[in-house]
């Protein structure tokens, strides 16, 4: 695994991969690629969130479970799919919250987010990799306890970030981050199975911009997708 880290974060987070459980993690995943197993996303891509979003420019945080396990689909970012790929349900849902929030919005035809990291908007997953066609297969190996470092890390040192909660998984993260220093949004999962138990309609992308503005930082520009 290779630390392919970009500077800021190898400054605040450096420690953790001395620590044991991340030689543990590094140990499997060499095991993993031995056996010939297809791990999503390939090795450049791993910390693609960290690469496109130094620590000190995150503003948001949008925190996914586990990469898709499908062929071209992961590259690294919560949510987000390669250009080429069919749009998936949860990020279609997203767009769909986004159509109804800002008039402007236009539906893209690519599920990629990298304009959106590039802005500020850190889309992590708890699970960094995958093993293909084999949803959550690389849940409990260590990736967790890195990004919740991540987490706790972003929530002791920086300030005024918005972290959107979606679905339990993420909700149980609140507690790691002080609300006192930052504002925690939570909602349903995009997902088709709960989006309209409120995800639809959470209005999370204009509360995040009237937080960010009322604390001198610059919106996202959510529309901006570069289609």
């Amino acid at each position: 695994m290779p630390l392919k880290l970009e500077e800021s974060w190898k400054d605040v987070l450096e420690a953790e991969f001395d620590k044991e459980y991340m030689k543990k993690l590094r140990s499997f995943l060499q095991s993993q690629q031995e056996q010939k197993r297809i791990i999503y996303p390939a090795n450049s891509l791993i910390f693609n969130a960290f690469n496109h979003t130094p620590f000190n420019k995150v503003k948001v945080v949008i925190i996914g479970q586990d990469p898709y396990h499908g062929a071209n689909q992961a590259h690294g970012l919560s949510f987000s799919v390669k250009k080429g790929v069919p749009i998936p349900p949860s990020l279609q849902n997203i767009f769909k919250e986004l159509q109804a929030e800002y008039k402007d919005f236009q539906f893209p035809k690519h599920g990629d987010l990298s304009s959106w990291a590039d802005q500020g908007v850190l889309l992590l997953n708890a699970t960094l990799t995958v093993e293909a066609s084999k949803a959550g297969s690389h849940q409990n190996q260590g990736w967790e306890k890195f990004t919740d470092q991540v987490i706790q890390t972003l929530s002791e040192k920086r300030t005024g970030i918005v972290f959107l909660l979606w679905g339990k998984y993420a909700q149980a993260k609140a507690a790691m981050i002080d609300q006192n220093k930052h504002l925690v949004l939570m909602a349903a999962h995009p997902s088709p199975f709960s989006a309209y138990n409120g995800f639809l309609g959470c209005n999370h992308f204009i509360k995040t911009n009237e937080y960010l503005e009322k604390d001198g930082e610059k919106g996202i520009d959510w529309c901006k997708l570069d289609n």
